[in-house]
């Protein structure tokens, strides 16, 4: 029998965190910008987002891969 929802590898992990990263950080230098007017503050502010929330993406993304398929249905469940 196979798995219907097989895990996913810790390359495709890093694979979504890093693209995900790209569009969210580019998001941030943009508003950034927009507050502060100033390039390199923006940019400064870019690249510490970039590598916190990559690292912390990853790890989440670890931690899912550890729930069994249908556990968090199970948590949230309403009772009759």
């Amino acid at each position: 029998m196979s798995d219907s929802n097989p895990k996913e590898s810790r390359t495709r992990s890093v694979l979504k965190a890093f693209s995900w990263r790209i569009i969210a950080t580019t998001t941030t230098i943009v508003i950034a910008y927009a507050i502060t007017g100033e390039t390199e503050t923006a940019i400064a502010i870019g690249s510490i987002e970039f590598f916190s929330k990559f690292i912390i993406y990853y790890i989440h993304e670890r931690i899912w891969q550890r729930a069994p398929q249908g556990a968090i249905r199970k948590v949230f469940a309403f009772k009759k």
